[in-house]
């Protein structure tokens, strides 16, 4: 049974046909039942949410926050297990951790941005999964960029290549 959510109702009225939940409590409470969809069913509601928070950190911490379009892109795809509540302490952390205005891929939790759907920017539906090797190369290398926040000679050596090599490949990938 772990992991698996039952409605607050269902629980209840288990409990109260145990005898553990008081009966008019459990009627009380019961006024109304309302159904939310999870955030990943959901997805058009992430930048309204995205807004609404960055809008709210941004009056608490007494400064402005955007977020940037490839940032976005990323919570668009990623599932979000924890719906909202997730979503809102992303934003909050790398709200935190970015010292500039607009909040960058880097700025997000790893878990957001290299689970490989958000990461490859494609669904398991799209070409079965299979990347170019070109394409895989560059979002190793960028993820690589974003883990170590953009240190390109940490970078170079956490994928095993020369530092001439990184910058010509992001040059690369300026151009394209």
């Amino acid at each position: 049974m772990f992991g698996f959510w039952q409605p607050p109702t269902a629980i209840w009225s288990r409990s109260v046909a145990q005898g553990t939940f008081r009966r008019d409590l459990f009627f009380r409470l019961n006024v109304l039942t309302l159904r939310i969809p999870p955030l990943r069913e959901r997805r058009q509601d992430i930048p309204l949410l995205v807004a609404h928070v960055l809008d709210r950190v941004g009056r608490d911490a007494g400064t402005e926050k955007t977020i940037s379009d490839e940032a976005l892109k990323i919570l668009l795809n990623y599932d979000w297990p924890g719906n909202v509540r997730e979503l809102e302490n992303c934003l909050e952390r790398a709200c935190a951790l970015s010292s500039a205005d607009d909040i960058q891929v880097r700025d997000l939790p790893t878990r957001v941005y290299s689970a490989p759907s958000e990461l490859f920017g494609m669904s398991s539906s799209g070409n079965g999964g299979i990347l170019p090797i070109a394409e895989l190369e560059k979002v190793t290398i960028l993820n690589a960029l974003a883990q170590v926040n953009g240190d390109k000679m940490l970078a170079a050596r956490l994928l095993g290549i020369g530092k001439t090599t990184l910058y010509r490949k992001l040059k690369e990938y300026a151009q394209a």
